[in-house]
């Protein structure tokens, strides 16, 4: 049985979601024991870009002309969308409380609301405004009350340039693919982020401190590397292929507004792994996220997919004459 592409779309992000929640949970104790956050996140993207590798490798097969192709989706993914984000993110709550840098960062599918208005200058419909209302009022309660807060204006500065990545991030996924698969691209885009991260770090731009030793872990201890590995593998590998895959299938703005779901995972994670508390408010916030992205439309395809069937035309020189062009199913 064939399943539509919005429904694998859908399960893609809520696993996506689920993934990037976990990243929190298992870092924290890192964090707590002397890393920096910037060589945590450095470390991760480096060893996420590894856990990808064979897949990338089974992906393109020795198509390498297809990285030279996407090689600006490439670009945006590891410089803007990993990189640019991390950085600024972690100099934001240098200045900032945590909860107030998240529900700045997590505006980023508002900022795809706002952008298409204005590039197109078309009202949004109003089931977009209503599930943005609710979306936004939602991550207000996960993140907290507390974090609409007069802070240092530097620090907001920051932090909404770290939005600006993470919409960066959803308009990059759901490009047309020009040929490279959604795993070739999470796994070419952690790599350069990573490597660009470390580069910055080596200048001592930012801190970058690394401890080796155990860790504190579902109230026992570990290695270092085991919750470093969960990150890597769940947080960073599945969370970005499997993100990236969504986008695609179903446009950055529903896809980004599914990446909400990751604050309501993350608090669940906190909740199971940290003992973190799960109050009735962060509940209902939870459910105020999940009406929301029940009340946003989804996007119109078809030039997405019109637009990956040009450039498989344009690069596939030995299509047979009379052969029908194949056309991407577009979701309803």
């Amino acid at each position: 049985m064939n399943l539509a592409p919005k429904h694998v779309g859908l399960a893609a992000m809520i696993l996506s979601a689920v993934s990037f929640g976990t990243s929190g949970a298992f870092i924290k104790p890192l964090l707590e024991a002397g890393w920096s956050p910037a060589a945590a996140v450095t470390v991760r993207a480096l060893a996420g870009s590894l856990v990808l590798l064979p897949f990338v490798l089974f992906a393109l097969r020795g198509r390498w002309s297809a990285l030279w192709r996407a090689r600006w989706r490439v670009l945006g993914m590891g410089v803007i969308a990993v990189a640019f984000t991390q950085l600024t993110y972690f100099a934001a709550v240098a200045r900032i409380p945590v909860s107030t840098a998240l529900l700045i960062e997590y505006l980023a599918p508002l900022l795809l609301v706002l952008w298409a208005w204005a590039t197109t200058r078309r009202v949004p419909r109003p089931t977009v405004i209503l599930g943005s209302v609710l979306a936004i009022g939602g991550l207000v309660l996960v993140i907290g009350p507390g974090a609409l807060q007069a802070v240092d204006p530097v620090g907001l500065m920051l932090a909404f340039a770290a939005a600006i990545g993470c919409a960066v991030y959803f308009v990059v996924a759901a490009r047309p693919s020009d040929g490279l698969p959604p795993v070739a691209l999470a796994g070419s885009g952690l790599l350069l982020g990573g490597l660009v991260l470390g580069l910055v770090g080596l200048t001592g731009a930012i801190p970058f401190e690394t401890v080796g030793g155990s860790v504190p872990m579902l109230g026992a201890t570990a290695p270092w590397w085991v919750p470093l590995g969960v990150v890597a593998i769940a947080g960073t590998a599945i969370a970005y292929a499997t993100g990236i895959a969504g986008s695609t299938r179903l446009g950055s703005r529903l896809a980004s507004f599914l990446g909400l779901l990751e604050v309501v995972f993350a608090s669940i994670f906190a909740w199971l792994v940290l003992g973190e508390s799960l109050t009735l408010l962060q509940m209902f916030g939870g459910a105020l996220i999940l009406a929301g992205i029940a009340t946003i439309p989804g996007e119109p395809t078809a030039a997405v997919a019109e637009g990956a069937n040009e450039s498989s035309e344009n690069h596939d020189g030995d299509k047979k004459e009379g052969e029908e062009p194949v056309t991407a199913p577009v979701p309803a």
